[in-house]
């Protein structure tokens, strides 16, 4: 039973590890959103840090509220590119919640609640 419980918290430890270097590679990680044909990006970090936002001056001359509406939306679609990569990334780490759970149970001596 000791080698069991060993071998599970190894195994919670490893993942933890796993998901912890998974969240580096994101908050590294860079997007561009673009909104209005490329008129209008934004370039978001994983850690939805904007850190760019480039907006073709030339095309919103007349209709400054436009180019207001396409940032936006530039910003919007970063936001979902993270989200997506977040999900594929980190997906997988996030189902093994579970046994981080088990782990903390062992660990405190508490019950185990979903």
């Amino acid at each position: 039973m000791k080698g069991q419980i060993g071998q599970l918290m190894q195994q919670a430890q490893r993942m933890q590890e796993d998901m912890k270097r998974a969240q580096d590679e994101l908050a590294k990680t860079e997007v561009t959103g673009s909104a209005g044909g490329g008129l209008v990006s934004v370039t978001m970090s994983g850690g939805h840090e904007v850190r760019s936002v480039h907006i073709d001056r030339q095309a919103f001359a007349d209709d400054p509220e436009m180019a207001e509406d396409l940032v936006a939306a530039a910003v919007n679609d970063a936001v979902n590119k993270i989200a997506e990569i977040s999900r594929s990334r980190l997906g997988r780490h996030r189902r093994a919640e579970p046994a981080r759970r088990l782990q903390d149970a062992v660990l405190t001596g508490r019950h185990v609640t979903r």
